[in-house]
């Protein structure tokens, strides 16, 4: 194991917040246009944000969970868009991060050319969970892989393609995840992103065609639709990170609204909705911080899990519920698009749609609590 060295101490929100006036003026053209935030994400970028997950020790920021959390909400309060495209790339690089810290062979080259080569990642979760998506057929060398991919944020500008795709074997189907170059023969960005919310986000469909993967490329094996250690790390490390984007949202709307109430007569009908609005953000920071203790303290596995993804379910009812009560207290103020938060609400609703969404994580809650295997 790596013994941590402490990094020198970066203010992370400060640096977003120092580049969200230029950040927050692309917003609106791009939710408009369903254009792709790459601007606001090239000046992240150069900020050394984007390689802030990155252990110190391997050129990177050296930005824990926490680190993270704290500046995506920041973010989201200027772009939601923005704020969502980077926490995809971020989760992805901070797993092998903290990886790093236990098994560095595995992922150590991987962070040293996030670093190196400026690498961004574009994961493929929407379409990808326990049972994963595409084809895998064995040739030579490697695997033949074809098939769609959802949801894939950053994919205009991204590098690498942190994907998985089945393999038919004779003890059944086997789910290999994998690592693929955007730019390899037969990787296609598909413009299939329009969208409620999120415009900004460039979550395209890819489409693979026979896309040749080398064996070294296949990191890990496993028995599709069932638990695996390394889903077990996925969901202890990514989903705080994610969802922190719509605490950040929702806390944005908080402001917008006690703004707009500030310069208005007071009423009871309104303060009945603010003080609706301040419960339930209460209810979504209180939710995303044991995510965050969680994923701080707890090792990987079943009861972590259930742990994390409940906080999700809650982050995600509370984010989207203090939102809907700012603009019932916005009044009609809220249905401008000047005002900017019909914006957040179409943004926050994104969040219904992260693994696990509320059914399979009340099954996953219901089967721990019952003492049932977690599998099928």
């Amino acid at each position: 194991m790596n013994v941590m060295v402490k990094a020198e101490a970066i203010d992370w929100v400060q640096r977003v917040r120092d580049l969200g006036p230029r950040i927050a003026a692309h917003a609106a053209d791009a939710d408009e246009g369903d254009l792709f935030v790459a601007e606001s994400l090239d000046l992240l970028k150069a900020a050394g944000v984007q390689t802030a997950p990155v252990p110190a020790e391997l050129g990177g920021g050296g930005a824990s969970v926490a680190d993270l959390s704290h500046l995506l909400r920041a973010l989201a309060g200027y772009c939601g868009s923005t704020a969502l495209a980077l926490a995809m790339h971020t989760h992805a690089v901070a797993l092998p991060a903290w990886r790093w810290r236990r098994t560095p062979e595995a992922v150590e080259g991987l962070l040293k050319r996030v670093v190196a080569e400026g690498l961004t990642l574009v994961s493929s979760g929407g379409s990808d969970w326990l049972d994963g998506s595409c084809k895998a057929l064995p040739v030579d060398g490697g695997f033949r892989v074809s098939g769609r991919k959802i949801f894939s944020s950053g994919s205009p500008r991204g590098d690498l393609l942190v994907t998985m795709a089945v393999q038919e074997t004779a003890e059944g189907p086997m789910v290999l995840h994998m690592a693929i170059p955007m730019r390899a023969e037969g990787v296609k960005v598909l413009d299939t992103w329009r969208t409620l919310g999120m415009r900004g986000t460039g979550s395209h469909d890819l489409q693979l065609t026979d896309v040749f993967v080398p064996d070294a490329a296949v990191t890990v094996r496993r028995p599709s639709g069932q638990w695996h250690p390394l889903m077990h790390m996925v969901s202890l490390i990514a989903f705080p990170i994610i969802m922190s984007v719509y605490v950040g949202l929702a806390e944005a709307a908080r402001e917008k609204v006690l703004a707009l109430a500030a310069a208005r007569k007071p009423s009871a009908d309104t303060e009945l909705l603010i003080g609706q609005m301040e419960t339930e953000l209460a209810a979504a920071r209180l939710a995303l911080a044991d995510m965050l203790a969680c994923a701080e303290t707890q090792e990987p596995g079943a009861e972590s899990t259930n742990r994390i993804m409940t906080g999700r379910t809650l982050v995600a009812r509370a984010s989207i519920a203090t939102v809907e009560k700012a603009m019932a207290a916005a009044g009609g103020a809220g249905f401008y698009r000047a005002t900017g938060l019909e914006r957040i609400w179409r943004d926050v609703q994104a969040a219904r749609y992260h693994p696990l969404q509320e059914p399979a994580q009340a099954r996953l809650a219901a089967r721990l609590a019952l003492g049932a295997p977690i599998d099928g």
